[in-house]
């Protein structure tokens, strides 16, 4: 029998989805989007990228900062982001960006209402 050891995207995968109401979705481009709700946190291609949308602001501080760079699909856009992975420091930063989203979706909208048990 023959195992495969998590890769980048399992580990980001499994610590953003044990924040409260925090979901997988599988995307329709292969990509494991990560959601509250229907508001997306982040997404990742593979073990090697992750996307986000920011507000504006929060966009343009963080690429200032070299946290991100441009959305490849939508490089003028100063909220939309992309990070590579090429190691445990960008993994944990991915995770910690994808928190930062996840704070002000949260604050923003609240946490997603679970159906009424029936």
């Amino acid at each position: 029998m023959t195992t495969t050891a998590p890769g980048a995207a399992d580990r980001i995968v499994a610590a953003v989805c044990a924040w409260p109401g925090v979901s997988e979705v599988a995307g329709s481009r292969g990509e494991r989007s990560l959601r509250v709700g229907r508001r997306e946190v982040g997404h990742l291609h593979g073990d090697r990228v992750a996307h986000f949308s920011f507000t504006r602001r929060l966009g343009e501080e963080l690429q200032a900062e070299g946290r991100i760079g441009p959305h490849p699909v939508f490089p003028d856009a100063p909220g939309m982001g992309a990070r590579r992975i090429d190691g445990p420091g960008d993994e944990a930063d991915v995770i910690a960006l994808m928190r930062r989203n996840y704070d002000r979706i949260v604050a923003r909208y609240g946490l997603p209402q679970e159906p009424a048990a029936a």
